[in-house]
Parts: C-alpha cells; structure tokens; sequence
C-alpha cells in the first residue's frame, strides 16, 4: 500500500499491517476544514470561524422521501475483551453499561450508547498455540472452540462469552460471529496467518472449515442462548495477511464462494437460521470496482451478479447485503462523498441488497487532517468519526454502522473505550468517539428510516453543518443528528414538510458534555455549541 505522508514523501506498506498498527508520525487536526456542507450528504470544504454570534439556520425534513432502513450500530469484542470479560465484576459491569445500556441516570443522563449489534470474533486457535503462534503479540492472538482432537470445549472465550452475555443482558438482540483466520487445524500453514500473500484454507477444507462454524454457532447457542443472526466467515480478503501481527488470511472471490457454499449448507443441515454475511471488503472501493485486486473486486457484482460465476446471492441462508469497511476511504471528504455516491449507485442496481459499514476506526494520515497515531481522548477524533459515520449513513445509505475495537489497549484511535494492557484487573478511559458514536446508536434503533433533511439556506463556504434525520420504526418520533465542527455555535430550526412536530430533547456531546440532556423545547429552535454533536428527538404529531 502506497502512503503519502504531508511533506509528500511515499511509503510502502503492507494492509494488514499498517492497518493494526497505523505507523506514521502524527498530524494535527489543524482545522477540520472538510466537514463544511452545504446540504446533507454532500459540500464544500470551509474555515472554520472562531468569532461571531450564533446564526438561525432551518433544517427542513421530509419523511415521504425515504432512504434506507437501519439494521444495527456494532462494535467488536476483539481482542481486549478475552481478558476484560474477566476483569473484576463491576470494572467490566460499568464498561458493559457504557457499551449496551439504553437506560438513563437520575436527569436524563444516558448510561451508555445502546449499541445494537455486537460482534463476537470467533478465534482460530492462536492463543492455544501461545509463541508458536508466530503473532508476536499475545493480545491479538484468539482462542478457539475446537481442541486439536476435533473436539469442542465450551468453556474457551470465557471472557468474550462473558461480553456476549452482558449484551443480552442490556437489550441487545442481534448477534454476529466472525472469523479472522479459519481454525489453525484446517489451514496450510498449521498458523493463523497466511504466507506469501497465498489464501491460508485448501479447497479440501472448505467443507470441514464450513462444519467448524456451523457447529460455533450451534453450541453458543445451546451454552448461552444466543443464536447469532449473522456468521462472517472472511475478512478483508484483499489484503496478504502474511505479516504475524494477528490472525488472517487473503481469499480470491472464487474461494470465498466455495467457502460460502460450504457454509450454507453447514447451516441448513443443521437448521440454524443463521445468515451469511458478505464480503467485509477491507475498502469500500473494492465492491464496486476491481482496483488494484482484480480477483478480490468488484465483489457486489462476483457474489450478486446471477451471470458471474462465483454467484452465490441465491442462497438461501446468504444475507442480501454487502459489506466493507471504511478504512482509508474518509478524506479528503470530496473525494470521499464521491466513492460513496460510486458505492449507492452500484448497491441500487442489484434488486433488495442493502450496505453495511461493518468495521471501521481512525487510521492513517487521512490526508493530512488526522493521524491515527495516538489516543485522543476529545473533540478533534469524535468530529472527525462523526463526519464518517454522517458519510456512510447519508451518502453510502449504509444500514448499518460498525466500530471495530470497542476495548483498546493501544496507543491509536481504535478504541470507544481504553484500558490498560493488564490481564486480571486494570483501570480504564471513556472517550469522546464512544459518546459521538452514541449520538447515534443510542437514538437512531434498528428499523428506523432515514428520511430527506436539508439545510433551507445555502450556507456556502462558511457552512460546518452536517444534518441527518431518521424516523423511528412506530414512526412516533424524529431523530435528527447535527454535527456542529465550527468553533462559533449556531441555532437551529427545525421542520416538518406537512407536520407539526411536539417537543423536541436534546442530546450533546461537546468538550464538556456526554450526551448530556438539554431542555424539553417546544418551537423546535435549539442552540447548538461549537465543536458539537447533538441529537434532537422530536414527537410526531
């Protein structure tokens, strides 16, 4: 991978690598100038101003104008929660809350983010294999279900297992499970990770592997209760998954097909309900085009296309969705809006498929504008996460929207919440893009509808507005979520085409506020802070 760092000098660098790693010295959010819009989904870049009073702007909504349904907000248990689930009880009880909860303390303060998915990966047995692992970090490193024998021991991933079970608990009620590498038992090189770029699984294995996953899913459910909705059995086959820094492996589109053939009829054999999800691209291009991969591209058309000949889109236990990850696709933000616009149009010419954002976090020099080196804890990361989800939910018409480390130990903007890297017990950090990524997944819940919003003015170059709006699946409420980038606040009006709307409550996360709850407001006019993002909940009348 080509890397073109701010003096203009070129690295080169594997995926996988930088990817887990995100080397590189670190840039300054300098200005966020890419957030500016003139209308939802689409603007100019602009200067943020740091004088000047609040000026009035309206935000007209049309809900006959519909867009795509929501299915979930995710995050991942990798890898931090095989040790966290196992932390002393109310540490990981908080930190369960923090991620899960929908309930409120005493004033309306939200206890945490309600996701409503979460992501179980589905170990392949590394850290079975301790240092003969080859990955160098014990951290990344993943157990599995099945002994060397072929036998299974339920107890494994007690600490994620734990996280699951913790989710349930709270309210969530969608599951998926995936998978890095194929168990060490079945790959070629007897290791989690693959050599010389080569897929890491012999077509003699696809049946076993298939079989392996089937019978995860079986047994979760008969130990816990939990079936998981969804099993993802590759992940971001684009990239060579040769250096041990965790568990992966590269596939073909025509491998992945037989992979998914196997599994599905793993799965009706043993009739779970369970569906496929495809493809977890490591980059959003790589749906719709064939890039630099011309046999891991253009993968909506390889897997939904009836005349390609890795088809598999008849399948009956084949979810009718896609799914990438936003990596290295965010700035500069015209460009990035212009691969996401690529992205719709392509999603809409295959009958009912829809898009999920299935694992992003903040990562390489993003042109400039932030580094994915180093914690930041504040404002400049949650803004520009904000601006990424704003992207994919109302350019990409993603249906879903998912975080990938929601535990890190790491010195990088991978994580919602931040631990020291300790086993037993440890002390850990709430930041900034947990409650930015609440602003929507605790308000905008699975069955929502993403309905037109514009901005009444044009703002032009000054304008730091980005405006979203959802309709709540009874079709009882509005939601709307503003990101205010500027560093003067704005006041905000908003309308109904054809309706009245009852009292609006708002949520914002600033500097110094969590989703904090404003006052109940009834003319629909709220005052948004500088470097913002608040979520108004509006009564339909």
């Amino acid at each position: 991978m080509k890397i073109v760092v701010a003096s203009g000098k070129s690295l080169w660098l594997t995926e996988p690598a930088y990817k887990r790693t995100a080397p590189g010295s670190r840039f300054l959010l300098s200005t966020l100038v890419l957030l500016a819009v003139v209308s939802i989904g689409q603007g100019q870049p602009s200067n943020p101003s740091s004088t000047g009073a609040a000026k009035t702007v309206t935000v007209l909504v049309d809900d006959t104008k519909t867009y795509q349904t929501i299915d979930n907000f995710s995050a991942s248990d990798a890898w931090a929660c095989q040790f966290v689930g196992q932390w002393p009880a109310a540490k990981k009880e908080a930190i369960a809350d923090l991620l899960f909860s929908t309930d409120a303390k005493a004033g309306g303060q939200p206890k945490g983010i309600g996701l409503s998915m979460w992501r179980f990966n589905i170990g392949a047995g590394s850290a079975q294999q301790g240092e003969q692992s080859g990955i160098r970090d014990e951290w990344h490193r993943a157990e599995s279900f099945m002994l060397p024998d072929g036998r299974y021991d339920w107890t494994r991933q007690a600490g994620q297992v734990w996280f699951l079970q913790a989710a349930k608990k709270r309210g969530v009620q969608q599951f998926l499970g995936f998978l890095n590498s194929p168990p060490v038992q079945y790959t070629i090189t007897g290791r989690a990770f693959a050599e010389g770029g080569k897929t890491n699984l012999a077509p003699a294995n696809y049946e076993p592997f298939a079989t392996f996953m089937a019978k995860v899913v079986q047994g979760v459910k008969k130990t816990t209760g939990i079936t998981f909705d969804y099993v993802s059995p590759v992940n971001e086959p684009q990239w060579d998954w040769s250096d041990p820094k965790q568990e992966g492996s590269p596939f073909r589109n025509e491998e992945m097909a037989g992979v998914t053939k196997a599994l599905n009829a793993a799965l009706l054999a043993q009739q779970l309900p369970t569906k496929i999800l495809l493809t977890e691209a490591g980059k959003i291009n790589y749906l719709f085009a064939t890039a630099d991969k011309p046999d891991r591209g253009d993968q909506i058309s390889a897997f939904f296309s009836p005349t390609a000949s890795t088809y598999v889109g008849d399948l009956p236990r084949v979810a009718r969705t896609v799914a990438a990850h936003s990596y290295f696709t965010t700035s500069p933000y015209s460009q990035a809006v212009a691969t996401r616009q690529q992205l719709a149009a392509k999603v809409a010419t295959v009958n009912k498929l829809t898009f999920w954002q299935s694992e992003y976090c903040i990562l390489g020099d993003n042109a400039g504008e932030i580094n994915g080196n180093k914690r930041d804890l504040g404002m400049d990361a949650a803004l520009y996460l904000a601006r990424t989800i704003h992207m994919d939910l109302a350019t990409a018409n993603a249906a879903a929207w998912q975080w990938w480390l929601a535990i890190s130990p790491y010195d990088y903007k991978d994580g919602l919440i931040y631990i020291d890297k300790t086993k037993e017990d440890g002390t850990y950090q709430v930041s900034k893009m947990l409650w930015a990524l609440g602003n929507y997944s605790r308000y905008i819940r699975p069955g929502a509808v993403r309905v037109e919003a514009s901005l009444a003015q044009n703002l032009g170059m000054d304008s730091q507005l980005l405006v979203s709006a959802y309709k709540s699946a009874a079709g009882k409420q509005l939601i709307t979520v503003v990101v205010n980038s500027a560093a003067t606040p704005t006041d905000l009006r908003l309308t109904l085409s054809g309706k009245k709307l009852g009292s609006v409550r708002t949520f914002t996360t600033s500097a110094t506020t969590d989703l904090q709850p404003g006052p109940v407001v009834k003319d629909q006019l709220v005052h948004l802070v500088p470097r913002s993002i608040t979520t108004l909940v509006s009564d339909i009348r």
